[in-house]
């Protein structure tokens, strides 16, 4: 549960909500996207109130509650798996190689390494892996995409890297992200929303939507 709240999101560009780590946050994010549907108060995105249009219209990557890559998936079965969920049921999608793996990533990655076709995600370096996601999830490139995890990158030249890559989407794109810290020093990033001391327990419950 998370509230009460009172919060505007200016569209475009990258969007960092500053707040402890926590089911709160990780709440809020969902619901901001559609993924959770709220008990109480009222949510407006991208112009309408409707959950299954704001489902529609957004993508999310990086929150292990929905995308959590188990140990034994390689990056091929992963971009793989995707492309079959992308496609009508009736095709058949074979096994993708390295050239199925650039035209998915290369966009999100940028300058960034792609992974190898064949190595495990889980042991990927953490950039790779939560790029990797993201570019899973964000394959039909709709006008939101929310993203977790940003605080979970300790190195901080990665973690540059990684804010580098998502101002690079917000181009084209509404980002919303969220970090523990409060600082107005992202390259960028078009507003932090501090929001320490406001996200907490509270009065508003969500309810979990589909994928």
């Amino acid at each position: 549960m998370f509230g009460p709240l009172d919060l505007d999101i200016d569209e475009g560009g990258v969007t960092v909500i500053a707040a402890q780590a926590g089911a709160a946050r990780t709440a809020l994010l969902m619901a901001l996207c559609g993924r959770m549907r709220l008990n109480g108060g009222s949510l407006r995105v991208l112009g309408t109130e409707r959950v299954t249009h704001v489902f529609a219209r957004s993508a999310i990557a990086c929150m292990n509650e929905l995308d959590e890559v188990r140990p034994s998936v390689t990056v091929r079965d992963m971009v793989t798996e995707q492309l079959r969920w992308n496609s009508p049921w009736y095709r058949m999608i074979p096994r993708v190689k390295e050239s199925g793996v650039r035209d998915m990533c290369a966009e999100t990655f940028g300058d960034v390494e792609l992974p190898p076709l064949n190595a495990f995600v889980d042991d990927l370096p953490e950039l790779q892996q939560l790029l990797l996601r993201i570019a899973v999830a964000n394959t039909r490139r709709p006008p939101l995409l929310v993203v977790g995890r940003m605080d979970k990158i300790a190195d901080d030249a990665e973690q540059a890297s990684f804010l580098e890559r998502l101002v690079a989407l917000g181009e084209h794109q509404s980002v919303i992200t969220a970090d523990v810290n409060a600082t107005d020093s992202y390259a960028g990033v078009r507003t932090v929303v501090d929001m320490h001391g406001l996200l907490g327990a509270g009065d508003i419950g969500v309810r979990t939507e589909g994928r």
